[in-house]
């Protein structure tokens, strides 16, 4: 096989050769597709919209909704249209350029939520300093320096993957061009710039994931002295759905990047990219907007004023 200057294309992993379960597949895809544009698109009008919500936490969960829109619009499309047209092509540029915004809003979205971690924590812990901290200017630059933070990673993972000799075939066992499975194409042993790149992965996550944990203690550890039954509902109400979210992308993207390979197969990889890659971006609107009942007032006000209008 020749290597990967000279490779066109990329064969995707399909869900199934039945026309029926393709068909199922799309279905699927397209329901959960419509249901994250129309829950982020929501999020985003009221936030943007609804003065009430021009807070730290509503700018930093518009912020999110704009990542979750981007990733999935980025993956299931393609996916969609390979099964309806029935071919498993990608081209080697399509496939570069679905690796690096992937990259970029995953990771970006991982360190919002660290972000958005820490806003919990001073809302709860440091309410009176609430203000103080976290200004419309730390906002912003909280925010710049996570989309930043993807941004760069992004750059550094891509061009390192697509730089390596990939002489091992083009079939990439999974439904989007996937870094760990594009990179068992190639056949170049370890360098010094795969080490660099696995020594920046390890400090974003587990940085991150530190930060994360260690917020939540002190979170909790306040939350359970609240005497009020009110007061913890309504701290819990402000931090379990970021929890929720949290949870999901940290424990699905780790257990399929760092998972041993006697525990792969294609089945469950793919169970696993859908998990991290497809659910949070449609689940995360609903999870955000059932518990926030300032989030649900908003949406009501803007279906009645759509109602208003049409009448």
């Amino acid at each position: 096989m020749s290597n990967s200057s000279s490779l066109n294309e990329f064969l995707l992993l399909t869900f199934s050769d039945m026309w029926e379960l393709q068909l199922l597949h799309i279905s699927l895809f397209l329901g959960i597709y419509l249901a994250a544009l129309l829950g982020n698109s929501l999020i985003i009008t009221a936030v943007a919209c609804d003065h009430h919500l021009h807070t730290p936490m509503y700018f930093f969960l518009l912020n999110l909704s704009v990542l979750d829109l981007g990733s999935i619009s980025t993956i299931v499309p393609k996916s969609m249209a390979n099964s309806l047209w029935g071919t498993r092509a990608i081209s080697y540029s399509g496939c570069a350029a679905q690796v690096f915004p992937v990259l970029f809003l995953v990771t970006a979205e991982y360190c919002l939520l660290t972000v958005m971690a820490y806003d919990c924590f001073v809302a709860i812990c440091r309410p009176l300093h609430y203000g103080t901290l976290l200004g419309s200017r730390a906002c912003v630059k909280m925010a710049a320096a996570a989309w930043g933070t993807g941004f760069l990673y992004a750059v550094l993972h891509t061009a390192n993957t697509f730089s390596l000799p990939l002489c091992e075939g083009n079939v990439v066992e999974q439904f989007f061009c996937e870094i760990p499975k594009i990179l068992k194409l190639s056949s170049s042993d370890s360098s010094l710039r795969e080490f660099v790149v696995l020594v920046v992965t390890l400090s974003v996550v587990f940085g991150c994931f530190i930060f994360i944990v260690l917020s939540y203690v002190q979170i909790f550890t306040v939350v359970l002295r609240i005497p009020s039954e009110q007061g913890r509902h309504k701290a819990f109400s402000m931090s379990l759905p970021h929890l929720a979210v949290v949870s999901l992308l940290v424990s699905t993207v780790l257990f399929a990047y760092l998972k041993p390979p006697s525990l792969s197969s294609p089945a469950l990889d793919l169970v696993v990219a859908v998990l991290y890659a497809v659910v949070p971006p449609a689940v995360n609107p609903l999870n955000y907007s059932m518990r926030n009942k300032e989030l649900k007032d908003a949406l009501d006000k803007m279906v009645q004023w759509v109602q208003y209008q049409h009448q």
